[in-house]
């Protein structure tokens, strides 16, 4: 549902991270672009909202004032909103996943995913 609301609000650069025996913080880590602030927030809106309406328990947003890195904590699955400077600024995936990079292509390393850009 996090990657699906995130397609439909054109994220770019969607990559998902099984976090299962690296971390207790989540399952899953879901990291994504805006190309903007405006989009940013509106994609971190849209998916707090689904969440919502799914009959889960509201998530935490954070970032939402400055929207430059949108934090959105579902729970199980912790989704990271960046704009494209600050995504590579911090560079989250090399973090989780010394092999993955937001430059790789499909694949990387084991275990996340990336998805194929949208096409506009």
């Amino acid at each position: 549902m996090i990657v699906d609301s995130l397609e439909d609000n054109k994220a770019e650069e969607i990559v998902t991270i099984p976090l299962s025996g690296k971390s207790s913080i989540a399952d899953h880590l879901v990291v994504a672009t805006g190309r903007s602030t405006r989009q940013v927030a509106a994609m971190a809106m849209h998916l707090r909202d689904k969440i919502k309406a799914s009959g889960r328990k509201s998530p935490a947003v954070e970032g939402l004032e400055q929207a430059d890195w949108v934090l959105v904590d579902a729970g199980d699955v912790v989704a990271h909103l960046f704009r494209p400077e600050v995504r590579t600024l911090y560079n989250l995936e090399k973090m989780w996943s010394a092999d993955l990079t937001p430059s790789s292509v499909e694949g990387g390393a084991p275990g996340a995913k990336r998805r194929k850009p949208n096409k506009a």
